[in-house]
């Protein structure tokens, strides 16, 4: 199997290590990190903008006092992650504040896809961001979400932050294979949530910050991300929005509270063989921010959230109109796309043109490096069995739909 993380990597955690002391007393680094946010927007946090900041701190407490084993560039990485958000949250306030405009913009009949990671989410959410009439939020504008419009401007921030996640290549050349990011292409919404289960997803174990997540109320974090889709349709044309982020599962019935005409397009597949892939991509990024990823945590943490997602989001379904769950078998995606999509953009109110047809090839191609991405149940502590047991009537339900 292809080496998790590379030696340039092994070299920046060397590196970094010195400016990495934050990571023994993450309150007082953020406490700087929160000042120096107040100082470069000119003025004190507000109540609510205090809250939000707190609640970003404590998700980075959370992770450096789980993890013991935490390097340098995972310190670095998911302090930089909820910087970023912070600093996102004070602009779109301060562009609302100079544009009150922004909040009349009508989000209308958004897509949501959903579905177990490694399920085809990633290519469905290709596919229907596609349209003409429909869009899909690019990564750079989930970063630097913002209503500027000047070319310029632009090329340069798309650069310097295509320079930051090119990085990431260098650091796990896993990654590439698993799940290509590009800061000019739609990517997951997740970049636009204040909150979820990405974090100890991708970092491992985060047990304070993970009972917290149980408790909470997760209508704001679909308020933030419905201003953030203002914020990017302001003073533009609008085009019907396609999301998409695997773990929306958890909040359908957030979401149909924020965005009561959503659709959802659910991608269905054997969950042994999503759980397998997904465990690979969780060993992949936990080993860039953990010197000792367990492999046994990384499938106990996989099937417990990925089984609590898929019962929330069948809980949630039978309260919705049943036009309003599009479902799409894996095999679809794959068998025969010429004829199998258009019948998804019927399914969604959407008008498949000649247009779509003749670009569908480019949407559906994928690096052949796909095929290194090797992964099974067992290296995880799991095993066929115990995952079929797990979902339940889940799996039965997708083979029916692989029929």
């Amino acid at each position: 199997m292809t080496s998790r993380i590379t030696v340039t990597a092994r070299l920046l955690n060397l590196a970094l290590t010195p400016a990495s002391g934050g990571r023994k007393r993450p309150e007082a680094a953020w406490r700087q990190t929160v000042a120096a946010a107040e100082k470069a927007h000119g003025r004190p946090l507000n109540d609510a903008e205090r809250q939000f900041a707190d609640e970003q701190g404590f998700a980075l407490a959370s992770l450096a006092h789980a993890a013991d084993d935490l390097t340098p560039l995972g310190w670095q990485a998911v302090h930089s992650d909820v910087k970023g958000r912070l600093e996102n949250h004070l602009r779109m306030n301060r562009i609302t504040a100079d544009h009150p405009a922004v909040l009349d913009e009508e989000i209308r009949r958004p897509v949501f896809v959903i579905g177990l990671p490694r399920t085809a989410t990633t290519l469905a959410h290709k596919i229907l961001a596609l349209s003409a009439d429909h869009r899909g939020p690019l990564m750079w504008e989930m970063l630097h979400t913002d209503i500027e419009t000047d070319p310029a401007v632009i090329d340069r921030r798309v650069r310097a932050l295509a320079k930051q996640i090119g990085a990431v290549a260098k650091i796990s050349p896993l990654w590439e294979v698993i799940h290509p990011i590009r800061v000019d292409q739609p990517e997951e919404s997740l970049f636009l949530l204040p909150h979820g289960y990405f974090h100890p997803l991708l970092r491992g174990p985060m047990p304070r910050y993970q009972r917290w997540l149980e408790s909470r109320d997760t209508t704001q974090d679909y308020e933030q991300l419905k201003l953030a889709l203002q914020v990017l349709q302001f003073d533009r044309a609008p085009k019907r929005w396609i999301l998409k982020y695997p773990l929306h599962l958890n909040d359908m019935e957030t979401i149909v509270k924020v965005f009561p005409d959503a659709t959802f397009v659910w991608t269905h597949r054997d969950p042994t063989t999503a759980m397998g892939s997904m465990c690979s991509l969780l060993e992949t990024s936990w080993s860039m921010a953990r010197k000792r990823p367990d492999l046994g945590a990384i499938g106990k943490l996989s099937l417990e959230l990925m089984v609590k997602a898929i019962d929330r989001a069948r809980t949630a379904r039978s309260a919705l109109p049943p036009e309003s769950v599009v479902d799409v078998p894996y095999h679809l995606l794959n068998s025969d796309p010429h004829r199998n999509v258009p019948k998804i953009y019927e399914a969604i109110g959407a008008e498949w043109t000649d247009r779509d047809a003749a670009n569908l090839d480019s949407a559906l191609a994928r690096p052949v490096t796909d095929r290194r991405h090797e992964y099974g149940l067992t290296r995880y502590g799991l095993d066929l069995d115990g995952v079929e047991a797990a979902f339940g009537d889940y799996t039965r339900l997708v083979a029916g739909f692989n029929r």
